[in-house]
């Protein structure tokens, strides 16, 4: 045989046992890892089982008809299919190459053919799934905000403006709301479009690892430091850094923070060396910062050289009009991602506008995601949301409105967590937090009972 294709998933479909054991034979040597299947049911177990690169499918199986399971193969998984006849005709041919047939050969194969053919396939699948990849790059890039509510567009308006000036921008708002969205979309509006966006978590990283990432180090500036690494901010010169949770970092990060705005150079750990930088801070945080600032844990000077612009990225609850809209969208991608087909009725789209949605954007997403997963077809119903959402409405607002933020912020969290049953690590994922956050949260919560 001719050399051999990449390492391939291969099934090979045939009801002729003889004709079957000798190909997977040919196969195995040529490498390639291969399931034998007598028939449909053996071909979508088969394809059940795990992914498969090529099924070598046989025009004519006993009473089964070869092109519509290649039909059937092709509406379900992304394999290539390669079609094997002894009674090869044009009309056929053509009829399989058609239905998405990635070649067709004639029985009895001609081995080296057969090599060429896996190997043309198999080289066929992996460039699919490049561009779906780069496709889904580019989509990500593409910032896409959706509502038509008056908060909604007051928020729309106010990154309008943040996008024509080159300050820094605060951007507050609830977790889940959308900040770091905001941020993208600013930036893509913004001048600076084209050179690039870095964002990092400032509640994930401990103060020596902030440190080390926004402005990097020199080889030996401490245990580990094997090599010179860049920071942060030399990387998105002349573009835009996004310090999500900014509430979270240290006063010494701080301080290097507010050097680095006011007079555009920094030092990496371990050096003498000033380097000149121009970047765009964008800083989002669910805290208020006014609050920090006046119990002493934020630096004011700090405060006031982020906040130059502001952004405030309203609660779902307040965007009432926005969430079927929201919902219908979240629905679209869930559904292309498991490649199934749900619809919401009109009270399943009432019973979500209903909900408080006290995790905001990023609850929703997930409760769609469980609604398209857990319902076995057709309509999405009032039932299942409301079962999904403990049959509970939300609280009306005026009775929220009496609560502080800091009272509001300990019943949200203690909600989610006894949602996610206690699981620390599910809750800080769905309130948007990290765990260390989350977990400081719930001390100073012992510390005041």
């Amino acid at each position: 045989m001719t050399e051999p294709a990449s390492r391939a998933q291969v099934v090979v479909v045939d009801d002729d046992a003889a004709f079957r054991g000798t190909l997977c034979t040919e196969l195995r040597a040529s490498g390639h890892e291969v399931t034998e299947a007598a028939d449909g049911a053996q071909l979508h177990a088969a394809l059940s089982a795990g992914e498969i690169d090529v099924v070598l499918l046989d025009l004519r199986l006993g009473g089964e008809d070869g092109l519509s399971l290649l039909e059937q193969v092709r509406a379900r998984s992304s394999s290539e299919v390669i079609m094997l006849t002894g009674h090869g005709t044009v009309p056929s041919a053509i009829r399989a190459m058609r239905l998405g047939a990635a070649d067709y050969l004639l029985k009895p194969c001609d081995l080296d053919e057969l090599e060429l053919a896996v190997k043309r396939a198999v080289d066929t699948r992996r460039l699919k799934e490049r561009n779906v990849v780069l496709e889904r790059g580019l989509q990500q890039r593409q910032v896409e905000l959706i509502g038509r509510s008056p908060a909604f567009l007051k928020m729309v308006g106010e990154i309008e403006r943040a996008a024509a000036s080159a300050s820094n921008a605060l951007i507050t708002g609830e977790s889940g709301a959308g900040k770091e969205l905001v941020a993208r979309a600013l930036h893509q509006a913004s001048a600076a479009r084209a050179r690039p966006l870095l964002v990092v978590d400032c509640a994930s990283l401990s103060d020596e690892l902030m440190h080390s990432e926004l402005f990097g180090h020199e080889r030996g500036a401490f245990t580990g430091a094997v090599d010179r690494k860049p920071g942060l901010f030399e990387v998105a010169d002349g573009g835009t850094l996004c310090l999500d949770e900014i509430g979270e970092v240290t006063p010494r990060v701080q301080a290097k923070l507010l050097r680095v705005l006011e007079t555009g150079t920094f030092r990496r750990m371990g050096s003498t060396r000033e380097l000149h930088v121009q970047v765009r801070i964008l800083s989002a945080t669910n805290r208020k910062l006014e609050s920090a600032v006046r119990a002493g844990t934020f630096r004011e000077d700090l405060y006031y050289r982020l906040g130059t612009l502001r952004i405030d990225v309203p609660p779902l609850r307040a965007r009432a009009d926005d969430i079927p809209l929201l919902a219908e969208h979240f629905l679209i991608r869930a559904t292309r991602a498991q490649g199934v087909s749900r619809r919401f009725d009109p009270g399943a789209l009432a019973a979500l506008s209903a909900y408080g949605w006290p995790g905001n954007i990023r609850e929703l997403m997930a409760v769609v995601e469980r609604l398209v997963l857990s319902r076995p077809s057709g309509e999405i119903l009032r039932a299942d949301v409301e079962q999904m959402l403990n049959a509970r409405p939300a609280t009306p607002l005026s009775a929220e409105a009496e609560l502080t933020l800091a009272e509001l912020e300990r019943n949200h969290i203690d909600t989610v967590m006894r949602r996610c049953g206690g699981h620390r690590a599910e809750a800080a994922r769905i309130l948007g937090l990290s765990e260390r956050t989350l977990y400081r949260k719930l001390q100073e919560r012992r510390g005041s009972e």
